[in-house]
């Protein structure tokens, strides 16, 4: 008897649209709408002699990990949690650079019924302040560099001592989690003009977000995987980590300070054949120049965040020979829209955002909420069963049903794949001495798309050493990351009637 196709098998667009439906997407997992766990899911149930997860640091050390070092010490992890008192939905952050410690407790806090919050190893003190406030996590595990930044809350340094004590606990663990529980916060720096919230993820988010990897990123069995954005960030987290290890597929990430060359390394060295990415990391590695020293055995290429300028799609095509895919979604509701990498019968389209992923219905409406003609600009929309939700970007869809990026509906920054608030930077900038005003917006930028400008009024002359005062003040108050990249000083900031 043959054994029953899945969604994995298929390549195609045409197939994608045919075989596509809710029940075969669930089949891909052990758990069901009632009982699941992404722990399970993502480390326990592969081949435990294969490689989940390489990492490439900076320094240029190489780390691998297996799934049966990933699921024991994972299932120690869960275990040490419960033996501290922790319970079903206590929350747990994560504040470390992608590693075995990272990993370990990012699936061992959800395993135990907890909530993991993966946090950025650059925030500043009130970057951090701000989350942990939000989610009032019961821990904090860290390293020894950034435990000083943590006030008030229990921390734990992840560090080679603390990994060698999770061995006197069981690596015997089995999840009784359901699908309805909360899994996972994730924050995403700010998607309007307030201060940032959580997203928060039940565990029945890993189905859905398999929609990206078949037909955003393209991942099948037998892909050796490599996204290099952060994974406290939902990128790195859904597409980077989540996604490849629920459908056992090796993935490799990036640790600490970006360098383009050691990431082009670690692609030729891991034999990477998929790379997921954001668009400045293309550009990056193009600027950097030194492509021609690797040999790269890449079939698939994916981008996400942030717009791709022609000059970088067409380096990345030629470099790697495979065309740069879009993939567009927002945290608040997943991808929704991509270019199905790897499909032979769908054609890339420059600028084009692709086509709706299997299962979604799109449409680009007016002010009026009425369909806009093709080419026409309005703001994109998802039909839902109550329906049509907003995703606060305009756009246009053209008579083959590819959409296109016409700008933010709302008022935010994104920069070199990274979305950013200008109110949390203002907020941040407004607590200098001497800063009277500030307006923060994002102005184009060759490298990054976009990068974050300060105008500010102030009493104090204006100079360069104010300036550099300035991005220092707010990048170690909220990210290295998250400051202005460009500071103008002005008398006044044009204003409304209403003040």
């Amino acid at each position: 008897m043959t054994a029953m196709a899945r969604l994995t098998d298929y390549t195609l667009y045409a197939d994608a649209q045919r075989h596509y439906s809710k029940e075969a997407l669930w089949a891909l997992f052990d758990g069901d709408r009632e009982r699941l766990n992404i722990g399970h899911e993502c480390v326990d149930r592969h081949d435990r002699d294969a490689v989940a997860v390489r990492i490439a640091h900076e320094d240029g050390r190489d780390e691998t990990i297996s799934f049966a070092a990933l699921s024991d010490a994972s299932n120690r992890f869960a275990n040490y949690l419960l033996n501290k008192g922790l319970a079903k939905g206590d929350r747990v952050a994560i504040m470390l650079e992608p590693s075995l410690p990272f990993y370990v407790a990012l699936f061992g806090a959800m395993k135990a019924g907890c909530v993991a919050v993966p946090l950025f190893t650059l925030f500043g003190p009130d970057g951090l302040r701000l989350r942990i406030d939000d989610c009032t996590p019961k821990l904090l595990v860290t390293n020894a560099d950034l435990a000083h930044l943590a006030e008030n809350i229990e921390t734990v340094i992840a560090d080679e001592s603390f990994m060698t004590a999770l061995d006197a606990e069981s690596a015997d663990f089995t999840p009784e989690t359901a699908s309805s529980d909360m899994a996972m916060y994730q924050y995403t720096s700010g998607t309007t003009r307030e201060l940032p919230e959580a997203v928060k993820h039940r565990h029945r988010a890993v189905v859905t977000v398999i929609l990206a990897a078949l037909y955003g990123t393209g991942i099948r069995p037998g892909d050796r995987f490599m996204c290099p954005s952060s994974p406290a960030w939902g990128h790195g987290l859904w597409h980077g980590t989540i996604s490849p290890l629920a459908l056992g597929v090796s993935t490799a990430s990036y640790a600490g300070k970006f360098d383009p060359v050691r990431l082009m390394r670690a692609i030729q060295d891991y034999g990477i054949t998929n790379i997921a990415a954001a668009a400045t990391h293309f550009r990056l590695m193009k600027n950097a120049g030194a492509a021609d020293r690797f040999t790269f055995q890449v079939e698939k290429l994916s981008f996400t965040g942030e717009p791709i300028d022609s000059d970088t799609a067409a380096w990345t095509e030629a470099t790697f020979g495979a065309p740069v895919c879009s993939m567009y979604g927002t945290t608040e509701i997943g991808v929704i829209l991509a270019d199905y990498p790897g499909a032979a019968d769908h054609r890339v389209k420059p600028g084009s955002l692709g086509r709706p992923i299997p299962g979604i219905t799109l449409a680009v409406h007016d002010a009026q909420g009425q369909d806009c003609a093709p080419g026409q600009i309005g703001e994109i929309m998802m039909q839902r069963r109550d329906g049509w939700f907003p995703t606060k970007d305009l756009g246009r869809v053209d008579e083959d049903g590819y959409f296109y990026h016409g700008g933010r509906a709302d008022d935010v920054i994104i920069s070199a794949g990274y979305t950013m608030s200008a109110v949390e930077i203002e907020d941040v900038l407004l607590k200098h001495p001497d800063v009277d005003e500030t307006a923060v917006i994002g102005s184009p930028d060759e490298e990054r798309g976009l990068v974050v400008k300060s105008f500010i009024v102030s009493k104090r002359p204006g100079d360069d050493a104010f300036a550099k005062e300035l991005q220092e003040f707010t990048a170690s108050r909220l990210s290295r990351h998250e400051y202005p990249r460009r500071v103008a000083f002005v008398d006044a900031l044009p204003k409304t009637p209403a003040g």
